[in-house]
């Protein structure tokens, strides 16, 4: 059995550019804006959080339909 794979590995992992870190980033923002979170809401947050939120996407929109419900009614 050849062990060709072990022998050839890559000597260091490919670094991530910035750029597609910011890419990500917007992109991310993006998808929290689709849930239905304000743009403004979202351009606030710190982007660990905006991850920490698109784990649990049914939570985040459960969350904004509650906020809208407790608004309207106060209105």
């Amino acid at each position: 059995m050849s062990d060709h794979n072990h022998r050839t590995k890559h000597l260091r992992r490919p670094v991530k550019s910035h750029a597609e870190k910011l890419r990500r980033q917007a992109n991310q923002r993006k998808r929290l804006v689709a849930l239905g979170m304000p743009e403004a809401e979202v351009s606030k947050l710190q982007p660990d959080v905006v991850r920490t939120m698109l784990h649990r996407p049914m939570q985040v929109v459960a969350a904004l339909a509650k906020r809208q419900a407790k608004a309207e009614a106060k209105a």
